[in-house]
């Protein structure tokens, strides 16, 4: 992993004075801000939060913060949200206490392993069903890693497609929505895979989870393919990728609007599709440049210059 560069600075002043340069940059255009959001076409999306930003054991920060700023959904990794639901008194009290509901989990399968797919779709299952408990609707279904340099997608296909089909059946079965989202570093991650499965994929049951700033990252331009698959669209990551050294610790992605995606276009094709909520996310190492709630700020303020409208 690419450290962010001193550049003769500290890393104490390089976070001091990106966090002083958002401040005047807010207070610099609120009066633009304003009139944009006044300006902008009328919205019926919410909009919610991932808790990737935090690390693992910061899930009830995650809440507390996003829940202050006024998002009004939340979206855990499954192996977070599980032992807390087994073990630790889950994070219900937490969420309703926030106003935050849990809409949805990201869940990881090896969709390309066949010796692997009884194990996990169980596992996946089981997930559904806490999603289901905590009030959510959607399992984002994230392929498994495989090593890019080396992995045949064609060789693999056929057992892609064999346990996305089953597993999205089953939790269709369960009642909770099955969004594939391809990611990076997975069995799914160009372009031309993401059309070949969702092309031959049963889309009865297997719905589709765009993560736009993912998208970009493997080198596609994320709107045709988001207009393209609109009608499969059923939950969705709204992250920014701008790949420069800058942001080395969110593995290239940005705060949203200071990156390459085109952020109000895929707004408006998100308007289009058969959702409540859209979710903000932003990846994250150890080393983030700034606090995960200063990011969630500056997403808020991106998306209310589109016309979005928060909680508080």
């Amino acid at each position: 992993m690419k450290s962010i560069p001193s550049s003769g600075v500290s890393r104490r002043d390089f976070v001091r004075t990106l966090g002083a340069g958002f401040g005047a940059a807010l207070l610099a255009s609120s009066t633009a801000s304003s009139a944009q959001a006044a300006n902008a076409p009328k919205r019926r999306l919410k909009i919610g939060h991932t808790g990737i930003t935090w690390t693992d054991a910061e899930v009830l920060t995650a809440i507390k913060e996003l829940g202050a700023l006024g998002y009004e959904g939340f979206e855990p990794f499954g192996w977070v949200a599980q032992p807390w639901e087994e073990t630790k008194g889950s994070l219900a009290p937490h969420l309703k206490e926030a106003k935050l509901p849990l809409i949805s989990e990201y869940c990881s399968i090896a969709l390309h392993d066949p010796t692997k797919r009884k194990a996990d779709i169980e596992k996946l299952v089981t997930y559904g069903r806490t999603i289901k408990k905590l009030g959510g609707s959607v399992c984002v279904v994230g392929p498994g890693g495989v090593q890019r340099r080396t992995f045949d997608f064609n060789a693999s296909k056929a057992d892609i497609l064999t346990t996305l089909n089953e597993v999205s059946k089953q939790l269709t079965d369960i009642g909770i929505i099955a969004a594939l989202h391809p990611h990076t570093d997975t069995s799914i991650m160009t372009r031309d895979e993401v059309y070949a499965i969702l092309e031959a994929a049963d889309t009865k049951v297997v719905k589709f989870c765009p993560d736009v700033g993912q998208l970009a990252k493997a080198g596609a331009d994320p709107v045709p393919i988001v207009k393209d698959f609109l009608p499969l669209v059923r939950h969705a990551h709204v992250k920014d990728y701008n790949g420069g050294e800058a942001f080395a610790g969110y593995l290239g992605y940005c705060p949203l609007g200071q990156g390459h995606v085109d952020i109000p276009a895929i707004m408006d094709l998100l308007e289009k599709a058969d959702m409540n909520i859209a979710m903000v996310e932003l990846d994250s190492t150890r080393n983030i440049p700034m606090p995960a709630g200063e990011t969630a700020k500056i997403a808020k303020a991106t998306l209310q210059k589109l016309g979005y409208t928060f909680r508080v």
